[in-house]
């Protein structure tokens, strides 16, 4: 075994000889293990929580040399890294850890994984943020590279928000992935208003025109157009005592608007009596609006209390309408899920680049499903319209927050399955068959980023190419006056319910 121990530490090209099979599981984290990755996806990090005196990491494909690391925190360098996978594109990727104890040197079993020959968008941008409800203000969008791991403060809500006039910055969304250098994201408080960034410019504006009942929440660029689809709602929350659910976001009432950019002008969609109607989303081609729709019919006057009482009972259908872009006009609309038949309660959804599936989040109930450990993500092939749960996707815990990637062959989304607290991003590959392959957490340059960081991600987007505004662009427009956008009115919708 000296002679064993001597090649380590001489070369760097070299493996241990004459090791034994280990006796003990391997115990890393991140595992990654049985997954799928994009060819240019940020090295596979973890540590190895295994006591040992020395550690001895393998990683190796068909073609190439085997990376070799030493150390309990495999930390890959990422020229070596990009340069083994571009590679091996469609071949597997070996992972085996070599363990010196007590003098002897133990192999455990060989990681398996599978090098994708399809490649993810190069960014994704989420909000950061602590789960607690008292310190929200410590918030910031960021936009990660998924090539490396730098990260790009978008905007810091700490800029703008003080203790006494707090600050909620949230929903931002881009045109078509981000191909326009279009996006948006809503102000909530004292300086409160909707930021438009529009061909490298950023304006701010106050969606709700006179006569609107109530403020833009939700919203959905149009793939081509400019023109975005907001759900306006009546939010409440309500925080539980004893339930691991912890929290209860509520709509009293909500509707569906479409505003024009250009003009800053809103047009209403459905502002239907006894339904709630909300988080809208647009086919890739811009001919469909997709939403949540549910049933609700106050028993009193006490609208919140009534919402309070009756929020499990509350479910949501999806549902779409037509969209003609020439007349810009809807036609009726078609329920997709009657999730509601079923004693479930469908919402956010997405529809696949290539048009042909729809990924939504189904729970018990409601519609805001980021604290529902009953929350799974499911599919629908809309051909047969037929759907089902996602189970190599999901976990026992929450699922939620989910987004496709531009060529479809990539979902993320945000799980609690870690430890329940908080929402992690996870990356998932979808093959050209439709089917859905186990889910990794995203890559760190820290092994023991995750056990430090106490916070959460949320609202994943892919986005091709880097965000144009920054920060001190963001900050001087939050500052200004908003320009109030006027009100068009027009028939509503005649909803089809099934």
């Amino acid at each position: 075994m000296l002679a064993c121990l001597l090649a380590v530490l001489m070369s760097c090209n070299k493996l241990p000889d004459n090791c034994q099979e280990a006796r003990d599981a391997l115990n890393i984290y991140p595992t990654y293990e049985g997954i799928f990755i994009p060819y240019n996806i940020a090295p596979l990090n973890f540590q190895i929580n295994n006591k040992a005196d020395a550690y001895l990491t393998s990683i190796r494909s068909k073609n190439g040399k085997p990376l070799l690391i030493k150390g309990n925190h495999v930390q890959i360098g990422l020229k070596a890294w990009k340069k083994l996978l571009m590679a091996n594109k469609g071949n597997d990727l070996f992972i085996q850890v070599y363990l010196k104890q007590d003098g002897t040197w133990s192999k455990y079993p060989v990681i398996h994984n599978h090098i994708a020959t399809e490649p993810i968008d190069n960014y994704v941008v989420y909000r950061y943020i602590q789960p607690l409800y008292t310190t929200y203000e410590d918030m910031t969008i960021n936009q990660r590279n998924l090539e490396n791991f730098d990260v790009k403060v978008i905007f810091d809500n700490r800029l703008v928000s003080t203790e006494k006039e707090g600050l909620c910055v949230n929903c931002h969304s881009f045109q078509n992935y981000n191909k326009t250098g279009n996006m948006q994201m809503h102000v909530r408080g004292k300086l409160g208003g909707t930021i438009i960034v529009e061909h490298g410019k950023e304006q701010k504006v106050n969606p709700k025109a006179d006569g609107l009942s109530m403020g833009t929440v939700y919203p959905s660029w149009h793939p081509t157009e400019n023109l975005i689809a907001y759900s306006i709602n009546d939010i409440g929350q309500d925080f539980y005592t004893k339930s691991l659910d912890k929290v209860e976001v509520l709509d009293t009432k909500s509707d569906l608007v479409l505003y024009d950019v250009a003009k800053n002008e809103i047009t209403p969609i459905v502002t239907t009596e006894g339904w709630l109607e909300t988080m809208p989303y647009w086919s890739p081609d811009g001919k469909w609006l997709y939403y949540s729709c549910a049933r609700y019919v106050p028993k009193s006057k006490d609208v919140d209390s009534d919402v309070a009482n009756a929020y499990a009972t509350i479910r949501y259908n999806l549902l779409r309408m037509p969209f003609d872009v020439s007349t810009r006009t809807f036609g009726p609309a078609d329920t997709i899920v009657s999730a509601a038949s079923i004693g479930k309660s469908a919402t956010f959804p997405r529809i696949s680049p290539d048009g042909k599936y729809l990924l939504f989040t189904m729970a018990n109930y409601g519609n805001f499903h980021i604290w529902h450990k009953s929350a799974d993500l499911y599919l629908m092939n809309l051909k047969t319209r037929k759907f089902e749960n996602l189970a190599a996707v999901n976990s026992p815990d929450v699922e939620s927050y989910h987004a496709w990637s531009s060529n479809g062959r990539w979902i993320i989304f945000t799980s609690r399955r870690d430890e329940g607290g908080y929402s992690r991003l996870y990356i998932a590959y979808f093959d050209k068959n439709g089917q859905a392959h186990k889910p990794f957490i995203l890559p760190q340059k820290h092994t023991d980023f995750y056990q430090k960081s106490f916070k959460s991600f949320n609202i994943p987007e892919f986005i091709v190419k880097p965000v144009t505004t920054n920060r001190n662009k963001l900050v001087n427009s939050i500052r200004k006056e908003a320009q109030k956008a006027t009100l068009k009115q027009s028939s509503s919708t005649t909803l089809l319910k099934k």
